[in-house]
């Protein structure tokens, strides 16, 4: 038997003048009398985070060569190469409901409206769009966190108008829908994000409270720090190392964030930057991949989905050498120099996204890591962008699930397989188990091994 002195509650909050803090999973936190075996592995929670990658890649960078374990990672996935025992790279998932089927032009649209649902959307551009019912919402329904979902982004875009050839720029602008007409955008200004995890029920905080702590950067921690005082001392040691890690991963994002809204007021861009969001776009994403791990790290929630950029996204990468705006350099012709820029923003999309895994990895979680109890895809809505072309999207699964992944593979589908059909399985290793998600066909086999 394991018997612990002192049983916290799963939901125990940090209260302070408008803040409340959530902690992450502790020893304390588990029943008071367990047997051993009944406590191993049983209360990490398993996360589940999409992150979406813009405007295709260059699939001849990208696929590996090689099929099963004796694959060779390809130039775009070689800064994964340390998760490669972790990482399933799937070839031969489809969405084939991104494809035209008489709407004509607007791929860019039906990528980002159609990854997470399989469903074609409506061509419109007034308010009258009709999209589906995305995987990670499907999941988020059967979650008791504070929030079922958590929608970020680095790229802000409006949400009504034509973006694409007749399609609305809800399309555009958002993967995740909660119904068939409510699509979630994301969340684009950390600031907003930090509040939202960690203020107290913002409806209930004045305006005067809210300019008051801003001005003053007073800081969440500083807020709950005698409760904290209280709390460090009737834990254990596994428990006080784990409440450090975690109160300095919230005050170094509060930092940097604090940070960038002063260098905001330093540099004058050509447009004016929202306040929160950092100058430099490594710092900016790297920032919103923190805020998902904090909020698994307290389970505030266990569902999120971050797009790196919105489809159709002009953002240029002058810092890697690629002056040009994304989209248009993605209507490659096959000349030699465009890919070779496309190439060098996947690689980096890839570079950022290595550092979200390095964090998930770091992150101890119950018996494990973040990253020992999460299922992580990576990937986008089109494969070549110069032939707008939604079969052979590229797709990653890293992360162990809860032990329900084998990574270390290069799995290749027959042509045709639904991508959905992988929302099918992973949504089943959450014990979520709908009858369809768009136009899938059932489950995917060799995820576990062959």
């Amino acid at each position: 038997m394991i018997i612990t002195k002192k049983h916290l509650s799963r939901r125990t909050l940090l209260r302070g003048l408008g803040t409340a803090l959530a902690l992450p999973l502790l020893d304390a936190m588990q029943p008071a009398m367990l047997p051993a075996a009944a406590t191993a592995g049983a209360s990490a929670p398993t996360r589940l985070a999409f992150t979406y990658i813009p405007n295709g890649v260059n699939y001849a960078h990208w696929r590996p060569s090689g099929v099963g374990s004796g694959y060779q990672l390809s130039r775009i996935l070689k800064p994964l190469e340390k998760f490669r025992e972790d990482m399933l790279v799937l070839t031969g998932l489809d969405i084939h409901n991104g494809n035209a089927l008489g709407d004509g032009g607007g791929d860019h649209a039906r990528a980002g409206a159609s990854y997470l649902t399989g469903i074609h959307c409506k061509k419109t551009t007034g308010a009258d769009i009709q999209g589906g019912i995305s995987a990670d919402q499907i999941a988020a329904r059967a979650m008791t966190t504070r929030l079922t979902s958590l929608e970020l982004g680095c790229e802000d875009s409006r949400t009504v108008g034509n973006c694409d050839s007749g399609f609305s720029c809800a399309y555009t602008n958002s993967i995740s829908w909660r119904s068939p007409t409510m699509p979630m955008p994301p969340e684009t200004n950390p600031r907003v994000v930090f509040e939202r995890l960690f203020g107290a029920d913002n409806l209930k905080v004045d305006d005067a409270t809210r300019a008051r702590r801003t001005l003053l950067r007073t800081s969440i921690l500083d807020t709950v720090a005698e409760r904290s005082r209280q709390l460090m001392g009737s834990v254990g040691p596994s428990d006080k190392r784990k409440l450090d890690e975690y109160m300095t991963g919230v005050r170094e994002v509060e930092r940097r964030i604090q940070s960038s809204e002063a260098d905001s007021g330093r540099f004058q861009p050509a447009i004016e930057a929202p306040a929160g969001v950092p100058v430099d776009f490594a710092e900016y994403a790297k920032l919103m991949f923190d805020l998902q791990i904090l909020a698994f790290q307290a389970d505030l929630t266990r569902v999120s989905t971050f797009m790196i950029g919105r489809e159709g996204s002009v953002r240029t990468y002058g810092e890697i050498g690629v002056p040009d705006p994304h989209h248009p350099i993605t209507h490659h012709q096959n000349r030699p120099d465009f890919l070779e820029k496309v190439s060098k923003i996947n690689e980096f999309h890839v570079q950022l996204y290595s550092y979200f895994l390095d964090r998930m990895k770091a992150a101890q979680d119950g018996d494990g890591s973040l990253f020992d109890h999460s299922l992580l895809v990576y990937g986008g809505g089109l494969c070549d962008p110069n032939r707008h072309q939604h079969e052979n999207v590229p797709t990653l699964l890293l992360g162990k699930g809860n032990g329900k992944i084998r990574g270390g593979r290069h799995v290749v589908y027959p042509d045709g397989t639904p991508l959905t059909n992988l929302y099918m399985t992973l949504l089943d290793h959450m014990n979520v188990r709908p009858d369809s998600i768009g136009d899938s066909t059932g489950k995917l086999d060799y995820l576990a091994g062959v």
